[in-house]
């Protein structure tokens, strides 16, 4: 593999502005403004008055678990297509453009009660959205040697939660998430569609494809080769040891994340019993600490390697889910010991851990997987990444799902978090990072 230099600023930024613009749709969709409005308004709620959204943050789950299933069965795929016709450019506008014109849709939900429409569009956005972060990420190993990557990745991360908090402010114009503002409401996707197109412009005028693409053979497709090069890399798969026990590890951590990307609002909501000003400011907080974590720990990662950066981030989690599960008792100790407080603001304190954490364990699993990627295989191998992360977090999403169905009670079935990220820490002491950015030094293709 050839020594990559650092790439000139520009390229660089017009990278990082993607993480600007996509970061509307995963803030605003997914984790703070479409899901409550899905799970709350535009599903009819149950006939439980104790669980009342318990139907709506069901389909809400499977939706979101159809669209990452579909990434798994096309990422690797797409990111092997890629790799050979050189057009990750491409593709990545394909992504874009499609997830926009989705999520823009959304606008025609125009009454409570239209869930299937909803459920359909938010598959199809999701889709193209996460599709778009492999296709994304597989730029990363071009931009800059194996020991800056730790950096560019915490940048773009970081610049990525700055552009959340600017949709967020921008859809928070519509008004409160009530049944009575609801034809306000539907402006979030279109608002969240036109913040996405626009910031997302910089980035195909200033990045460029890395790679010149091979010569299609008479008769083949890149359907088919792109198959072909993954049944390769299967097959391949021993010599890739770390990077294979490595994407295990991430399985569980993405299994944890999705969860609570998608469920934290929700949870606060349901069972803190959050309101307006507490969303606002745990959203504030989130966002803020999410930005300062990847940005410090890309530094931190390129002292200390990648491996403990990531371990260090688990435990950050474990921790952090610990005291959501006892915020109710935390709450009763802080106020016996004179303390003035509510379980809201407690549980609004707990989310400067979950920030820093999120920024910083998304980033570190993107960089290690470029110290892992030849250089040849970057897309595939960010395909592989994809597909690891999004059947995580289908699995996760559906299981919290079963299991609140089973115990009727959101907080046990939360819980279930922290146990994953416990198992992605113990199978990530089993990679050997030195070792796994050897191979991917001394592979050459055949």
């Amino acid at each position: 593999m050839q020594d990559i230099k650092r790439a000139p600023f520009r390229e660089i930024l017009g990278w990082c502005m993607f993480d600007f613009a996509n970061s509307s749709y995963t803030t605003v969709i997914i984790s703070v403004t479409y899901g409550i409005v899905f799970s709350q308004l535009v599903v009819p709620a149950s006939s439980d008055p104790e669980n009342p959204y318990l139907y709506g943050r069901l389909l809400w789950s499977i939706a979101l678990a159809i669209s990452y299933l579909l990434v798994v069965l096309t990422g690797p795929i797409f990111g092997a297509i890629t790799d050979y016709s050189a057009r990750k450019k491409q593709f990545l506008f394909y992504s874009y453009t499609f997830c926009i014109i989705s999520t823009g849709a959304l606008w025609f939900v125009v009454s409570p009660g239209q869930y299937w429409l909803a459920f359909i569009l938010i598959i199809s956005s999701n889709f193209f959205f996460a599709s778009g972060e492999n296709f994304a990420s597989s730029f990363l190993p071009y931009l800059g040697p194996k020991e800056d990557l730790g950096k560019i990745s915490g940048y773009a991360w970081g610049i990525g939660y700055i552009g959340g908090i600017a949709a967020v402010i921008l859809v928070s114009t519509l008004g409160p998430k009530t049944m009575e503002n609801f034809d306000n409401l539907r402006l979030v996707g279109p608002y969240t569609a036109f913040f996405f197109l626009f910031a997302g412009i910089p980035t195909f005028l200033l990045l460029r494809e890395y790679t010149a693409g091979k010569d299609k053979p008479e008769g083949l497709s890149y359907l088919k080769i792109g198959i072909d090069r993954v049944f390769s890399t299967v097959k391949e798969i021993h010599k890739f040891r770390d990077m294979a026990i490595y994407l295990g590890s991430l399985f569980f951590a993405m299994a944890a994340l999705g969860i609570v990307i998608s469920f934290a609002f929700i949870y606060g909501a349901h069972e803190i019993k959050t309101e307006e000003k507490h969303e606002i400011a745990m959203f504030l907080l989130i966002q803020l600490f999410a930005a300062v974590g990847a940005v410090l720990f890309g530094f931190i990662q390129d002292k200390i390697g990648a491996k403990k950066t990531f371990n260090i981030t688990l435990l950050l989690w474990i921790v952090c889910l610990l005291l959501i599960y006892w915020v109710k008792d935390i709450t009763a100790f802080l106020i016996g010991i004179g303390i003035p407080t509510t379980q809201q603001w407690v549980f609004v304190g707990t989310t400067v851990l979950a920030g820093t954490g999120l920024g910083a364990t998304q980033s570190a699993s993107r960089a290690i997987v470029g110290l892992f990627a030849p250089e040849s295989k970057s897309g595939e191998f960010f395909g592989l990444w994809g597909l690891s992360g999004k059947v995580a977090t289908a699995f996760g999403l559906l299981a919290v799902a079963i299991l609140e169905v089973i115990l009727s009670d959101l907080r046990n079935s939360f819980l279930i978090v922290a146990v994953f990220f416990v198992i992605s820490l113990f199978i990530n002491f089993f990679v050997d990072e030195k070792r796994g950015i050897q191979t991917a030094n001394d592979y050459k293709e055949v």
